[in-house]
């Protein structure tokens, strides 16, 4: 039996209503994929069953492919068309406007010019930019991860008042005033929460082990400085926003009850005046794995548990080795039928829960996996990450293991398919990264194609315990000993300064 499933169609809604009964998955950005978010799992028992009804047929698709249109000032235009709803989803990526061009000094400019757009604009106060979405039901909101090539600005509405709520959405896109009273209260608000932050064992462990795998790349940067905050002016940001929010190579996709005979024509006149910059803007070079393991410690004291994380540079997003990792990834960490999840809560009971990710990009990100667990049994839960890694690499994965792991990725894919943001975001990173245009329609036949030998391969690539990067939160008078057991250590306090 051969499965043909349209995006919108009935026949999906079925074979994804199927799928959810037998596979718990989430829905991750094609380029990081990842575990659970939160160690908080209810306790409980995996038991496999193998008794799934799913089929063992590959799941074909094809999905509803966007109008596509290059603007004479560079930008390209994506239109998906989906009227079951009333309403629209549009989203801008601004390419070489993110954090990772960020001068040295300046952590947190990126960031600060996208949360400010929607403070002011040359027409509309803060005040009454916030009354007048309100009134129309609209959101606009923009962020620039740290990291991130790009800065990603929102807009979403209804339909029905789709010209009202754009106009507004591009005044504050193109024509923002950074008024410096808005500004001071977003940088006092930022100072708490540097504070607030190195409060939490998960933000330390997040800024070490960045530090440790990508060394003097600027992707090792996760959080701004107060003194980058209180560097920061309206003037800095006009300027952030003149030379770095250019339409040439960016990508503006809608999703939703929209006809691009319509739409088209409105963006091509409100848009006419946005005009690119020179590119002179160049990625830094690739960061490069570690090649000796190291640890890295974090005082923490009288902390009752350690939160650990290992990993290294892996892959990115362009690399033929994307679908293997997804496999392997998933497999080994990806959820909580994945081997970290059993051995290390449901046969150990030291976590919670235990997961891996990988990250991919338009340079080469981590790999990683992790846990919170009680500080008496960080040895124990360290000494099973590497016994799970060595196994991933040493043993090949048994045939019903394998299956039932490509069934869920299937599955978690499967389920993203009605939902047009989602179908827009794959639309768009299609683009981004220059992917085929049948990328999408051949992902599920990809994914059922890789082998055991695949999996294996991949983890023995990049995945190699003598080179791992150990990242472990917590009180140091206990775990310090047992964290020297595993390699060279250094010894960072809250603050992220080093001790020794």
């Amino acid at each position: 039996m051969k499965i043909c499933v349209k995006a919108s169609s009935a026949c999906l809604i079925g074979l994804i209503s199927l799928l959810a009964l037998t596979t718990a998955v989430l829905i991750a950005r094609p380029e990081t994929v990842s575990g659970q978010d939160s160690f908080a799992v209810p306790s409980s028992k995996v038991e496999r069953k193998n008794k799934a009804p799913v089929s063992s047929e590959t799941l074909r698709v094809h999905l509803p492919k966007p109008v596509e249109v290059k603007l004479a000032n560079g930008l390209t235009v994506l239109i998906l068309e989906d009227h079951r709803l009333p309403s629209v989803f549009a989203q801008l990526h601004i390419r070489d406007a993110g954090a990772l061009y960020e001068p040295a000094n300046l952590s947190g400019l990126a960031s600060a010019t996208a949360q400010m757009l929607r403070e002011g604009t040359h027409k509309r106060t803060s005040r009454q930019i916030a009354e007048e979405l309100d009134r129309l039901g609209a959101s606009v909101g923009a962020g620039a991860n740290f990291g991130s090539v790009e800065t990603v600005f929102t807009a979403s509405g209804l339909s029905e008042n789709f010209d009202d709520w754009f106009t507004v959405a591009l005044d504050i896109l193109l024509h923002p005033s950074f008024p410096v009273a808005e500004l001071n209260q977003l940088k006092e608000r930022a100072k708490v929460q540097l504070r607030q932050q190195r409060s939490r064992p998960g933000f330390l462990a997040g800024e070490r082990f960045n530090r440790a795998v990508f060394g003097s790349h600027p992707a090792a940067v996760v959080t701004a400085t107060i003194d980058s905050i209180d560097a920061l002016t309206p003037e800095l940001l006009t300027q952030w926003h003149r030379q770095r929010y250019s339409p040439r190579d960016s990508v503006l996709a809608f999703a939703g009850d929209v006809y691009p005979s319509e739409l088209l024509p409105k963006l091509k006149k409100a848009l006419a005046n946005w005009n690119g910059t020179p590119d002179n803007k160049q990625m830094p070079p690739n960061p490069v794995p570690a090649s000796a393991r190291k640890v890295y410690l974090v005082d923490r004291p009288n902390s009752v548990q350690t939160t650990l994380a290992v990993g290294n540079i892996a892959i990115d997003r362009r690399s033929e080795d994307f679908v293997p990792m997804v496999v392997m990834n998933h497999l080994l960490g990806g959820g909580p039928a994945a081997r970290l999840f059993l051995n290390l809560r449901e046969e150990k009971g030291y976590t919670y829960g235990a997961y891996s990710n990988f990250t991919a990009v338009e340079y080469p990100g981590p790999w990683s996996a992790g846990a919170d667990v009680r500080t008496e049994v960080t040895d124990g839960a360290l000494t099973e990450f590497f016994n799970e890694i060595r196994r991933i690499r040493d043993t090949q994965v048994s045939e019903a293991e394998l299956a039932a792991t490509k069934r869920s990725v299937v599955a978690r894919f499967a389920l993203a398919l009605e939902q047009p943001a989602q179908l827009v975001g794959f639309a768009i990173t299609r683009k981004l990264y220059n992917l085929p245009d049948d990328y999408w329609d051949n992902y599920p036949a990809k994914i059922a194609a890789v082998t055991a030998e695949d999996v294996q391969r991949v983890a023995r690539k990049y995945l190699n315990p003598e080179a791992m990067q150990i990242v472990a939160v917590g009180d140091g008078e206990k775990i310090k000993s047992i964290l020297e057991k595993f390699g060279s250590i250094e010894i960072y306090g809250g603050d992220g300064k080093r001790l020794q």
